[in-house]
């Protein structure tokens, strides 16, 4: 299964999702690629400050940022179970490719009417990608909110009468994550907590979907 990260507002925390996700695949011993798209270059920052600490090294890091990704993409995902792209913010054409390339668009939102709103944009290009891979799934992610507060029911609940849906696996705003990407690691190698736990309920409810290619 190709999973791309995307939103065109920047700072939504598209990279510490796809960079714990690969991360929870890999737990569970999957073969993993995480696909870096964004020129920013953030993940693949990330896997050389990992390797500075001398840490394992958990799945493999490629730096991808060109608008040929559809066409790669689907060539790694011959040697890996989940592929996992970081997507960039604002880069329409590196969008549409990666759009293409994938099989599930999680779109990060954070509880915000204002991440609701910018979020019309990045539907638009589904819509577009969706005439050539009409199978392409996507769905909604609610990332660094508290699942208690107004705002946040109010989002999940705007979200809702939307197409796509959103996941009813919510991430947290938790230190864990700011954390654990300084040193170059991941909440999962964290011992149990509410991060590590909230990730892995999203990689859970990602299986359910039984989307792409057949289910590990």
């Amino acid at each position: 299964m190709i999973v791309a990260l995307l939103n065109q507002k920047g700072g939504v925390g598209k990279t510490t999702l796809a960079l714990n996700l690969a991360g929870e695949w890999a737990r569970q011993g999957k073969r993993v690629t995480l696909i870096d798209a964004d020129p920013q270059g953030s993940a693949l920052d990330w896997s050389q400050q990992r390797a500075r600490e001398g840490l394992p090294r958990l799945f493999g890091v490629v730096g991808l940022a060109r608008d040929t990704l559809h066409r790669e993409a689907p060539e790694l995902a011959r040697n890996a179970d989940h592929i996992v792209i970081d997507g960039p913010p604002r880069v329409a054409a590196l969008m549409r490719s990666a759009l293409l390339a994938s099989d599930l668009v999680l779109i990060p939102v954070q509880p915000s009417p204002l991440d609701g709103w910018a979020s019309a944009e990045m539907l638009a290009l589904v819509a577009e990608a969706r005439i050539y891979r009409p199978d392409l799934a996507a769905r909604f992610i609610l990332n660094r909110c508290g699942a208690r507060t107004v705002l946040a029911r109010e989002t999940a609940e705007t979200l809702a009468d939307h197409d796509p849906p959103v996941l009813a696996a919510t991430i947290g705003q938790r230190i864990a994550f700011a954390v654990t990407a300084q040193s170059g690691r991941l909440v999962s190698e964290l011992h149990d907590t509410p991060a590590a736990r909230e990730i892995a309920a999203l990689a859970a409810e990602i299986k359910r979907l039984s989307i792409g290619r057949a289910a590990p």
